[in-house]
């Protein structure tokens, strides 16, 4: 009984974690609704969660909070990079041609060029591992059986990222007016400058 007891603990702490609305889900939404290598972008998503609730999970959490500076770092790479991903979304949707799903009219990126902005958008996202590492690990780390409570919480982040990815993907077709897409690249933008900020107004504020 302590076997499933602490599988689904980790299975429900790391959905609640991860399948709120934030960067790196408008993201894999958004590849998902342009059919742009989605598949990939969900295994890398998935794997990097999996990789980060074990390591937190025994004992990477504690290492992390001696070490403030590597957060500090990747707090700015985030901000930048964010910032850097808004402003084309914000661009594309006051253009004269909106996103559109057809390869004809926006051709599609290498999958070296996706999976790349896929890392950036998890590793380079602060919140990641607050989640994963800390929050995540933290529990898991408390728990009597915590190899299957990290198995628990990875299984959540591959249901999630697999359901958005080919949930997104499925209703592509349906989502071919110019407005549905514009409205679409602006949601995607602001939850990148919403998530940006929320990285930055704590250093704003220290100084």
């Amino acid at each position: 009984m302590n076997y499933l007891a602490s599988y689904l603990n980790g299975l429900l702490v790391a959905a609640g974690l991860i399948m709120a609305i934030g960067a790196q889900n408008a993201f894999v939404l958004a590849q998902g609704l342009r059919r742009e290598h989605h598949v990939s972008v969900a295994v890398v998503c998935m794997s990097c969660d999996a990789l980060l609730i074990v390591a937190g999970t025994f004992g990477l959490a504690v290492l992390l909070q001696q070490h403030p500076l590597a957060m500090e770092v990747t707090r700015w790479g985030g901000v930048i990079f964010l910032v850097g991903y808004a402003l084309p979304a914000i661009r594309r949707a006051f253009g004269t041609q909106a996103l559109a799903t057809h390869a004809a009219s926006r051709p599609q990126r290498t999958r070296r060029t996706v999976l790349l902005a896929t890392l950036a958008i998890t590793l380079l996202n602060p919140h990641v591992y607050l989640d994963t590492l800390v929050l995540i690990g933290s529990v898991g780390a408390q728990q009597s059986l915590p190899v299957l409570f990290a198995l628990g919480a990875a299984s959540a982040s591959i249901l999630w990222f697999f359901s958005l990815a080919l949930g997104a993907a499925r209703l592509a077709p349906v989502l071919q007016r110019p407005m549905t897409w514009r409205l679409i690249d602006l949601a995607v933008a602001a939850m990148m400058l919403k998530v940006a900020w929320t990285l930055l107004s704590p250093a704003l504020q220290s100084t």
